[in-house]
């Protein structure tokens, strides 16, 4: 359900105002501690930003696919590690729960994730399992009242703080994705432990890390869905969270074209503003162009999934435009910026770092491209 038109633009106001005025002026703070300050999560917190997706029953805003959309390409203005922070409970946290949870498992865990709480990961990828996600290896052995679950989970976001993983592991041995199934797993249950973040090329203060799960006693009652169904679980939640990655995107090239015009419009070389060089000119057309094409294709794509279509196709598509729109013009904005975007005072290097990843979590450009084609055939053209 939507939110009245007043309202929601009332929090989009808000949304632009606490992006311009409290976080790109710590950017470059972030970039060096590689932490988020504990008061701007709280601000986070009391502005709803956590449950954006979570429906209002359980104390969310209970946003549509086409309003959270349009509050991440708001966020996307500003260094992607702010959106992470509280991006795994609007996304690939907490759909699984939403999509597939029981009225029990829903009323326990949603309100705490809603309100930040409780902070969710996604647990799927592993040592070996990463574009091959029917591959899992973990496993959960049925031990009557519960499942015994082992394994390493890698590059978890967010679980250095999480409290609450959504977790595939295999339960059968049966081939592929048909023995993979879902489970909520609290971070207090023995047998967990996080490893240390990584060092990543970008996005510095949204951690990810090793979970190791050591024979820890699941309970049957934290299954979601069936046995057998956590494969299918987990492509809803992707298709989902595609979208909203889609929509970053936009919202970090919007910033970086915003960004070009202000520094080519100062900036003299020849006598004049470079702004009135053609081939600085070609270049911020190139990116213009582009950034309007995925911002039409993702809000599209979000109606269409709040009319209850099929998008598999058009977020696949969704995410694959926008991730490497978003890479050509970072490159371009560095290219525009010259010597002055290679260094750290601008801040486009840090956002050239920044979206690279985009091209790769979430699904890669190569996965998407898969995805794209399996549907265009199934689909007859």
């Amino acid at each position: 359900m939507s939110l009245d038109p007043e309202t929601f633009d009332a929090l989009l106001d808000t949304v632009r105002r606490f992006v311009a005025e409290r976080l790109r002026p710590l950017e470059a703070e972030v970039e060096a501690a590689d932490a988020i300050p504990a008061s701007l999560v709280a601000e986070m917190k009391e502005l709803g930003l956590f449950g954006l997706s979570i429906a209002e029953e359980y104390g969310g805003l209970g946003l549509t696919m086409a309003e959270e959309a349009r509050v991440a390409i708001e966020m996307g203005r500003t260094t992607p590690a702010f959106r992470s922070t509280f991006g795994t409970n609007v996304g690939i946290g907490s759909q699984g729960l939403v999509m597939a949870g029981t009225p029990e498992q829903k009323a326990q865990w949603l309100p705490g994730i809603a309100s930040g709480e409780i902070v969710t990961s996604f647990a799927l990828t592993e040592p070996d399992v990463g574009s091959d996600s029917g591959a899992v290896k973990a496993r959960a052995v049925r031990d009557g009242d519960t499942y015994r679950l082992s394994g390493t989970k890698r590059y978890i976001t967010n679980a250095d703080k999480a409290s609450l993983f959504t977790v595939m592991a295999r339960t059968s041995d049966d081939p592929g994705a048909r023995g993979v199934s879902a489970f909520l797993v609290p971070r207090d249950l023995p047998g967990i432990s996080v490893g240390e973040p990584e060092k990543k090329m970008g996005q510095k203060g949204a951690k990810v890390a090793d979970v190791i799960f050591d024979d820890v006693p699941v309970p049957a009652a934290n299954r979601l869905g069936e046995e057998g169904e956590g494969f299918k679980i987990a492509m809803r939640v992707l298709d989902r969270g595609r979208l909203h990655i889609s929509a970053v995107c936009v919202g970090v090239a919007e910033r970086l074209i915003a960004d070009c015009v202000a520094y080519a419009s100062e900036r003299r070389q020849f006598g004049k503003a470079i702004a009135e060089h053609q081939l600085i000119q070609a270049m911020i057309a190139d990116s213009k162009t582009e950034a309007l094409a995925a911002r039409a294709l993702v809000l599209e794509t979000a109606a269409a999934k709040d009319a209850g279509k099929d998008v598999v196709l058009e977020s696949a598509a969704a995410k694959l435009f926008a991730s490497e729109m978003v890479g050509r013009v970072a490159d371009r904005a560095v290219q525009i910026f010259g010597g002055a975007g290679y260094i750290a005072d601008y801040g486009i290097e840090r956002l050239y770092r920044d979206v690279r990843l985009f091209r790769i979590y979430e699904g890669t450009s190569q996965i998407q491209q898969l995805i794209i084609a399996r549907e265009t055939l199934k689909r007859g053209g």
